[in-house]
């Protein structure tokens, strides 16, 4: 381990092997830090913080606050992030409250400067939340979704797998799988190819997803024909299945088509 004299590191914190943790660091007794992990100067790591290996938390985060949520009691929670994540300058991770008890950011994610992920969170492996973007209590990110900078997300608003976000949108409705969403106010503006492409969707699979996604937004139907005709003309698959699963779950309802797709 490689400690500052400088930094305040209570001794009953669990520091993993090769660790630097640089000059004016704040590590609090109940946290612990896995192997390989970077902590800068001014990072401040608070009671309940579980940190991965291989993690940098950059100057001015602030990992484990206690939550912005008036029904908190002071109950024992944490805030845990997975390997191979950066958190960079002045982003707050707060801790969870009783209604989960821990808020979650996972394995490989990039959290960019002055962003804020709220109580309860589950951010989920490969995510990027772009600068300033706030996310509020309880909001659930799945796997390589890309939050563009700016971006304001609702309290228990879910964003699936593989979406690309506009930066500057306000997200009020659950964002479906493989999307682009974009536009003030925000409107489902077609498929995240780009993003399918970079991680090795074929052909066929992306043909499919498009396929589906005009059945819901362009040919006229209400949500819920629209999943009966999903179901019936395509057959099952993993694309389609999560399309689908994820919109009968939702209960926010989901992003609406643009004008331009109908």
């Amino acid at each position: 381990m490689n400690i500052s004299p400088l930094a305040v590191v209570d001794p009953g914190a669990t520091i993993g092997e090769n660790v630097q943790i640089d000059p004016f660091a704040v590590i609090e007794k109940d946290v612990v830090i896995g192997d390989n992990c970077h902590i800068f100067p001014h990072a401040v790591i608070l009671n309940g913080a579980r940190i991965g290996n291989n993690c940098q938390i950059f100057p001015g985060a602030v990992i484990a606050g206690i939550p912005q949520d008036l029904k908190f009691r002071g109950e024992i929670t944490t805030a845990e992030i997975g390997n191979n994540t950066t958190i960079r300058e002045c982003v707050t991770v707060n801790r969870g409250t009783a209604s989960k008890g821990k808020t979650i950011v996972g394995n490989d994610c990039l959290i960019m400067a002055y962003s804020h992920v709220a109580h309860d969170c589950v951010v989920r492996d490969h995510v990027i939340i772009g600068n300033a973007s706030q996310i509020a209590g309880e909001v659930d990110i799945d796997d390589y979704a890309i939050v563009s900078g700016g971006t304001l997300v609702h309290q228990f608003s879910r964003i699936s797998k593989h979406v690309m976000i506009q930066g500057g949108s306000r997200i009020g409705k659950d964002i479906p799988p493989y999307t682009l969403i974009g536009r003030d106010p925000i409107v489902y503006c077609g498929i995240n190819i780009v993003g399918l492409r970079r991680r090795g969707f074929t052909n066929q699979q992306v043909y499919l997803i498009q396929d589906i996604y005009r059945t819901l937004y362009t040919r006229g139907l209400n949500n819920s024909d629209a999943l009966k005709a999903i179901e019936t003309e395509y057959e099952p698959s993993v694309e389609r299945d999560l399309i689908l699963n994820f919109i009968k779950s939702s209960k926010r309802g989901i992003v609406r088509g643009s004008i331009d797709e109908m």
